[in-house]
């Protein structure tokens, strides 16, 4: 290997490497992005009250397919 076949192999590496720091600082940025917007989603579900499944009105309909999924629930952990 020459000497110019070396510098056009470093100026490759160099631009490859300086390449791969972009991307790489761009990804970080775009994650950043991300997590702040799933901070600003979970300040918004922490502001809303938590309601006990109780006191959620049901349709008649929804009712006996809530009980009857509960008693299957209740048959599937006695068989585990």
């Amino acid at each position: 290997m020459d000497m110019s076949d070396r510098k056009n192999a470093d100026e490759t590496a160099s631009d490859l490497l300086g390449s791969a720091a972009q991307r790489a600082a761009s990804d970080l940025l775009d994650l950043a992005a991300q997590l702040a917007d799933l901070t600003e989603d979970l300040k918004a579900l922490a502001a809303k009250p938590i309601v006990p499944p109780s006191t959620l009105l049901l349709e008649p309909d929804d009712q006996s397919r809530a009980s009857s999924s509960s008693s299957f629930r209740g048959a599937a952990s006695r068989v585990s």
